[in-house]
């Protein structure tokens, strides 16, 4: 039995690399899908993109796209994949800049099997297995860069949500926004005890108003922070407990052990009269810097 002919792809990518290239280039411009880069760079990235199939395929044939010939393709595929994602682009506009090149590809096939349509129908199929992997391959990597800009993102809101503030010398104040859950137990535990030696200080408070439930699990969180802050020599006060989150953790037998104060006013407080100071009104109002008298 006659063994099926050989592909016919790689003699037309040499002969024709150019024509498919300006095919593709041509494809992707009318798609409208690459309008957020710059002509130079869509033709950079797809002159670079065929040229490296070219030599894999050249190398391999219409193989496996996780063989070693492959891996030049597969670098410069996550690299494009990458850009692409942090410039805002969508997974599936990202994949159509692989997926387009499908019909120049098919019509030079087409031109090359001429009425052979078994010869045609298997060359097709090679090539529609080969780059649906490869377009697979990028929205793989396009999905990865979104997670790992997440990811970041989660952790610089983190940080941000939970500054540390000095209101005095030795009191410092942790004002929380949002659930406390593990990792960001972490970050205020790192922030709270790195404040916490660098200003010297000798009370936390930790104002939860702006966390909208505590439960047995937040309450674990916190008490975990109360702890690692006495570790460091600060006592600290817990303020901003609502009426309604007050029933909630009685209700749930909830005990934080630790001196608790309705709002932070009180806290700084009750602070200020453990380091000896207090906070008394003047004479006379002092006018505000650049404030005219009388008004």
């Amino acid at each position: 039995m006659d063994s099926p002919p050989a592909s016919r792809l790689p003699s037309i990518l040499d002969a024709h690399a150019d024509d498919i290239l300006s095919e593709w280039i041509a494809r992707l411009r009318s798609g409208g899908a690459d309008d957020r880069i710059s002509e130079v760079e869509r033709e950079r990235q797809a002159s670079g993109f065929l040229q490296r199939m070219i030599e894999a395929i050249r190398a391999s044939g219409v193989a496996d796209i996780e063989g070693p010939a492959f891996e030049p393709l597969r670098e410069m595929l996550s690299d494009i994949s990458r850009s692409r994602a942090m410039q805002g682009f969508s997974p599936t506009e990202s994949a159509l800049f692989v997926f387009s090149l499908k019909q120049p590809l098919f019509h030079r096939l087409g031109l090359a099997w001429g009425k052979d349509a078994e010869g045609l129908a298997r060359d097709v199929w090679a090539v529609t297995l080969l780059i649906d992997a490869l377009g697979l391959r990028m929205m793989e990597a396009w999905q990865k860069t979104r997670e790992e800009v997440i990811i970041r993102q989660q952790q610089e809101i983190a940080e941000l949500s939970t500054p540390v503030v000095k209101l005095w010398q030795g009191i410092l104040a942790l004002p929380l926004i949002g659930t406390l859950d593990s990792s960001r137990t972490q970050v205020v535990m790192e922030n709270l005890l790195e404040s916490i030696v660098q200003h010297e200080a000798d009370i936390a408070i930790i104002d939860i108003t702006g966390v909208p439930t505590v439960d047995t699990l937040v309450a674990q969180h916190l008490l975990k922070t109360v702890a690692a802050a006495r570790l460091m020599g600060a006592d600290c006060i817990i303020s901003g407990i609502r009426p309604q989150i007050a029933q909630t953790m009685v209700h749930l037998g909830v005990e934080l052990n630790v001196i608790s104060k309705a709002n932070l006013s009180d806290a700084f407080a009750l602070a200020l009269r453990r380091i000896g100071r207090a906070v008394v009104r003047t004479k006379s109002p002092v006018p505000v810097m650049g404030t005219a008298h009388g008004e």
